[in-house]
């Protein structure tokens, strides 16, 4: 069945682009540029997916999030700006999905998209009994790729699409080091640029969810000058 893409962004120029690359995908594709008159439709039809601008006049992105989810549960993807990491991390405590940084390749665009909305489909499927032979066990850490889930000693912890990605590279291989450019290349794809900073701004904000539940967290560990890699317990 046809998934649609609602995509929501005052620049008329991103819109045309994105829901161009979007529809020669296979998506159906409903854009606005307003987030009011967004508001009214996404609610009075929900699409299976929004795609939302954090920096919107009127109501920006993180209202619009608030106010959605006031009255549907649909996955969201944020668009943000490098300098709004305060703005991105209101968003993803409200509940979104992921979040792209612009600029950004429209195939990860894609592929992001495509991530999140396979997990919802897996949340939403009974699991078959038995079928735990991709799940992986490291200590206290559970990590299910097939549903996108991730559970630390018993408490469930919702992780981006990015974050998990990141997290599942460390977590396969105990005891060894990952450079950023490794984990980027898994999380992003080889082909696309992002620099330093980003994957120590996912590192942080991993170790800042898992020590939510957790104060004694520890197992994420920096190399510096080199990369990270996951402790063995």
């Amino acid at each position: 069945m046809q998934k649609s893409i609602a995509l929501v962004d005052d620049d008329q120029n991103i819109l045309t682009s994105i829901s161009i690359a979007l529809e020669a995908e296979g998506f159906a594709v409903r854009t606005y540029s307003d987030s009011e008159e967004a508001l009214d439709a996404i609610i009075a039809k929900p699409t299976d997916l929004a795609v939302l601008d954090i920096k919107m006049p009127r109501m920006d992105g993180i209202e619009l999030l608030n106010r959605m989810r006031q009255q549907i549960q649909i996955p969201v993807i944020f668009l943000t700006s490098k300098d709004e990491e305060v703005d991105e991390m209101i968003g993803l405590r409200m509940g979104a999905d992921d979040y792209i940084t612009k600029p950004f390749s429209q195939r990860l665009l894609v592929e992001r998209i495509r991530a999140v909305l396979r997990r919802q489909e897996f949340r939403a499927a009974p699991a078959a009994e038995g079928d735990d032979s991709e799940v992986s066990v490291r200590g206290k850490l559970v990590l299910d790729p097939r549903r996108h889930l991730c559970a630390w000693d018993g408490s469930e912890i919702s992780l981006t699409v990015t974050e998990f990605l990141i997290l599942h590279a460390l977590a396969q291989r105990p005891g060894h080091v990952k450079s950023r450019e490794q984990l980027m290349d898994t999380a992003y794809g080889e082909n696309i640029y992002v620099d330093d900073r980003t994957v120590d701004s996912h590192i942080k904000r991993l170790r800042r969810k898992f020590k939510a539940v957790d104060k004694e967290f520890s197992q994420i560990e920096t190399l510096y000058g080199i990369g990270y890699r996951y402790k063995d317990d």
